[in-house]
């Protein structure tokens, strides 16, 4: 029986990444009412956690790949803690956890990749991620050691915050929020697709609010949309929401739409109705998480068309004369830069069908309606 007073969750991920870590940090919260938990990730991915209840501190860490430069950032978490968890198998976040506590629960490479050797043995308690397991239900089970999951599991989304004036003076309803951008293009839906699909929302007479990242590689995708209608009809607001100001967007919206991104898991958290385009990520392992769910598998592998609760997640089609889809590769080529074909061929019109059924709007029964 440790006695557990400090607390750190290492996630250096991604923002989805970081989101999908919250029941874990909430359930060691109720597991240790009164311990210090701080979360460590990269700088600028741990927004979604300010404000959060159930943690004390942010610890913001470059991603600096030089070892000289992560042993001097760990040297200065030396000890501090009782208790790591360490939800990457990846080499940076097993070494601050080595560094950082005495106890460390963590997940591991599998048997004979590289690595996996060192890291089980420097873990107390050790997982591996198992085929068809979510990375949800893998990271809240470091904690199983001490306590019993949950029999509903819940994402803590960011703490909400007022719009900007000059946007939130702009917004009607019917409403939907479509997050264009991916992180990586193998990811991408076709940016033809999004702007059909948002012409065509216009001419429902449905709002169509844009939000991105400030970066020029989201500024560029977001603007070939843009010229889908004028404000007010399609708004942009990429660059010019924070992530809490963004919960305040989707909470008022009537549906949201978006790829395989960390806004289309926070949607999910808010318990919203969502359609989300997926080509090679792995739906069982990455699939946007249905709030509330009991703590087991919400989705399959591979289906068309699959729902639950309010969540649709729609998959494009195989490749020529190949079962591929999902390939949980980077995309057909393999590479961060790939196209992938099951995104290309996933027709904008069957995203059209989900939200007009999501809005009420049968294309039998709204004039002007195109697709």
């Amino acid at each position: 029986m440790e006695r557990i007073e400090r607390i750190l969750v290492i996630v250096p991920a991604q923002l989805g990444d970081v989101l999908i870590t919250t029941p874990l940090i909430r359930a060691a919260r109720r597991r240790w009412p009164h311990a210090r938990i701080d979360v460590l990730g990269f700088a600028g991915t741990l927004e979604l956690l300010r404000g959060n209840p159930d943690v004390t501190g942010l610890i913001e860490i470059t991603r600096d790949k030089r070892l000289k430069a992560q042993l001097r950032q760990a040297a200065s978490l030396w000890r501090r803690y009782d208790l790591a968890f360490v939800t990457r198998p990846t080499d940076r976040a097993h070494l601050f956890g080595l560094v950082a506590a005495p106890l460390r629960s963590g997940i591991a490479p599998a048997a004979g990749q590289p690595g996996s050797r060192w890291k089980r043995w420097a873990m107390r308690h050790g997982f591996e991620w198992r085929e068809g397991e979510h990375f949800v239900m893998r990271k809240l089970a470091l904690i199983a050691p001490w306590t019993a999951l949950p029999d509903a599991v819940e994402l803590v989304p960011p703490p909400a915050e007022p719009l900007p004036a000059e946007v939130a003076s702009l917004l009607r309803r019917p409403r939907v929020v479509m997050h264009v951008p991916s992180s990586w293009t193998y990811k991408q839906w076709p940016v033809a697709h999004y702007r059909w699909l948002a012409e065509r929302l216009v001419a429902d007479g449905v709002q169509v609010v844009l939000t991105g990242s400030p970066s020029a590689q989201d500024r560029a995708l977001v603007d070939a949309v843009r010229a889908a209608g004028a404000p007010p009809d399609v708004i942009d607001v990429s660059g010019r929401a924070s992530l809490p100001q963004v919960r305040t967007l989707l909470e008022g919206s009537d549906a949201y739409v978006g790829p395989d991104a960390s806004v289309t898991h926070l949607a999910a958290a808010l318990d919203m109705p969502v359609v989300t385009v997926y080509g090679p990520s792995l739906p069982d392992a990455f699939g946007p998480w249905p709030q509330g769910h009991a703590p087991a598998q919400p989705w399959q592998r591979r289906a068309q068309r699959q729902q639950v609760r309010g969540i649709v997640m729609l998959q494009g089609e195989d490749l020529p004369g190949q079962r591929c889809v999902p390939c949980g590769r980077m995309g057909c080529d393999d590479h961060h830069g790939s196209r992938s074909h099951c995104l290309d061929t996933l027709a904008p019109e069957r995203v059209l069908d989900e939200l007009r059924r999501m809005l009420g709007r049968d294309r039998r029964t709204t004039s002007g309606a195109g697709g």
